[in-house]
């Protein structure tokens, strides 16, 4: 009997240990840092067996205005400066040939005067930020936290991405999202314009405005992930280094150069320096935007700082114009289409929805002729330009082609824009029933999402 009640209290020990591991772990791995790199590593593992099943940049959107046989042909657009300013179009107008590539496009917009630079000092560099690690996608977020603490803010990251991205597999934020987080939800106000410039870098940063940017980036840790965006604070220039300094999440744990930044090192960290050449090229490819946040007391300091960009029409007519100047000016193929993608955007933000199209027409026939591998496909991730110029065009059949290929190339269709835009074009072509379900998605991997909510009531659903 002693020695069974000895072996019964060895077993009660080895279970208690066990049960005590096994809770240990449990709340090491919901420490929010840590389950966060184990899903990112899981969900890398799931990604990469289904991308090397279904390579995603072996997907091709044609327009409905290209014809398939041709659809590496560039479309050709001819280009007038002398065109009066672009009202909202409401019926749609053809623009480009049913039957062939080759097009004239005639864009309404007037070239507005270029601004005459201030001179400015030659080195700025502002302090008193909060580093962070950002979670997995969530650079957007865990930006806008470390420029939030700039001024006193007091949270991070879960703070911000509770509201603004409320399911961890979302891939991106708009910048219109972090910009109502930063008006709804905190003291401060921002507003977000496309069309910046390092001249307007500078200034801000000289008044002591960080500017927060969405750029392209192809880490070095992930080489063979491609193009993808991210989100930066500028906090810092320097001329003669030609360089400008940036706090970047991502970079914060994975710095290909040298790893993690210590602990220890974070209170004296100011930031990491990217030459302006590289910000000039990877900042094109999201037309240039940035945010902008400041004490409500300062917005005239702020709007006076924008100049012309202070007003989103005029900045969107300078993005605009400057794209359309990249069109010819640069050689690359792979630029060519995000100058061509950036017209699209600029006009679309101007409601010539027509023009749009035929930019963004323009874009898509140039996107086969980019070498495989370096194909922004993630592009609809970020942006959703084309979705609106086609659905106000009456292309219903182009939005849903656009949002079966971006949604069924992704590891995980968590693009809520997406399933909007289809939602919208499915209802336009009578197929209530599957909008619907569409739009019940969007708010499955996006809770609360606004558009969605409000077009299920005009239709009298809820969700």
């Amino acid at each position: 009997m002693g020695y069974n009640f000895s072996m019964q209290n060895k077993r009660k020990k080895i279970w208690g240990i066990m049960i005590v591991v096994v809770v240990l772990l449990a709340v090491v791995l919901s420490l929010p840092p840590v389950w966060s790199r184990v899903t990112y590593h899981s969900r890398e593992v799931y990604r990469t067996v289904k991308y090397w099943l279904k390579p995603p940049s072996e997907a091709v959107f044609v327009p409905s205005t290209i014809d398939d046989d041709n659809v590496a042909t560039s479309v050709s657009i001819a280009i007038s400066t002398d065109a009066p300013t672009p009202q909202p179009t409401t019926e749609p107008t053809a623009i480009l040939s049913q039957s062939t590539p080759e097009a004239t496009f005639t864009p309404t917009l007037a070239p507005s005067p270029t601004p005459t630079p201030t001179p400015l000092p030659s080195y700025t560099l502002l302090k008193g930020f909060t580093c962070e690690r950002q979670f997995m996608n969530n650079c957007g977020p865990a930006t806008l936290s470390v420029y939030l603490s700039f001024y006193d803010w007091g949270k991070n990251q879960l703070a911000t991405g509770a509201v603004i991205r409320p399911n961890d597999k979302d891939v991106n934020v708009m910048p219109y999202e972090l910009v109502d987080f930063v008006n709804e939800h905190t003291e401060q106000k921002a507003l977000w314009r496309y069309g910046g410039d390092l001249q307007t870098i500078k200034a801000l940063l000289n008044a002591g405005f960080p500017v927060m940017i969405e750029k392209g980036f192809e880490p070095y840790t992930l080489r063979n992930e491609g193009w993808m965006g991210h989100y930066n604070l500028v906090v810092g220039y320097a001329d003669e280094r030609q360089t400008i300094t940036a706090h970047d999440t991502f970079l914060m744990s994975y710095a290909p150069w040298g790893g993690q930044i210590p602990l220890d090192q974070w209170d004296t960290f100011i930031g990491f320096d990217f030459p302006y050449s590289d910000l000039e090229q990877a900042w094109r490819n999201f037309n240039s935007v940035f945010i902008v946040v400041y004490p409500p007391e300062k917005e005239n300091d702020v709007l006076n700082l924008l100049g012309p960009l202070a007003t989103e029409e005029e900045a969107c007519r300078i993005a605009y114009e400057r794209a359309m100047q990249e069109t010819t000016s640069l050689t690359e193929i792979r630029d060519q289409f995000f100058a061509w993608f950036n017209a699209g955007t600029s006009l679309v933000c101007l409601e010539d929805y027509e023009a749009a199209a035929a930019a963004f027409d323009t874009a898509y026939g140039i996107y086969p002729d980019i070498q495989q591998n370096a194909r922004p496909y993630r592009i609809l991730w970020y942006e959703t330009g084309p979705y609106s110029a086609y659905y106000y065009t009456d292309r219903y059949q182009d939005v849903i082609n656009l949002a079966n290929q971006t949604l069924g190339y992704m590891a995980e269709p968590v693009l809520e824009e997406s399933y909007y835009w289809r939602a919208l074009s499915y209802n336009a072509l009578g197929d209530t029933i599957s909008a619907v379900d569409d739009l019940r998605t969007s708010l499955k991997y996006h809770p609360g999402y606004e558009p969605s909510v409000d077009m299920l009531k005009q239709l009298g659903k809820y969700p």
